[in-house]
């Protein structure tokens, strides 16, 4: 059994930047590749990006690509998303996630067995 808990989330201009937290509890975090999804209102979720067990490896979504970073600290137990040049359409939930069958991570949300509570962030234009 996986805990994970977002923080970070927020109000900021277009333009502006946020850094999500993910800290997970319960089991080895390093027996786990990361993700992180969105979901804005009336929409499914949606792939974000998503880190190796070892950090080595990571994946973007199309939308958010040269502007996010998702990074590890495995000493820490935390995955962090770092999002600068937010835009209006960043604007959702956002939900960390981790995978024991996926060493490098996936796009796909059912490859995930844990999930946080979700985080939300509004980018006001």
């Amino acid at each position: 059994q996986v805990h994970l808990v977002e923080s970070g989330g927020g109000l900021v201009q277009a333009g502006g930047s946020l850094r999500l937290s993910c800290a997970a509890s319960g089991s080895t975090f390093t027996n786990y590749a990361m993700g992180w999804f969105r979901q804005a209102p009336g929409k499914g979720r949606q792939f974000v990006s998503s880190i190796s067990w070892n950090g080595v490896s990571s994946y973007y979504g199309d939308s958010v690509k040269g502007r996010f970073t998702i990074s590890r600290d495995n000493a820490k137990n935390t995955v962090y998303l770092q999002m600068n040049s937010l835009k209006p359409e960043d604007t959702a939930v956002y939900y960390c996630a981790s995978t024991a069958a996926e060493g490098y991570g996936s796009m796909r949300n059912g490859r995930y067995d844990y999930w946080g509570q979700g985080t939300q962030v509004t980018v006001s234009s």
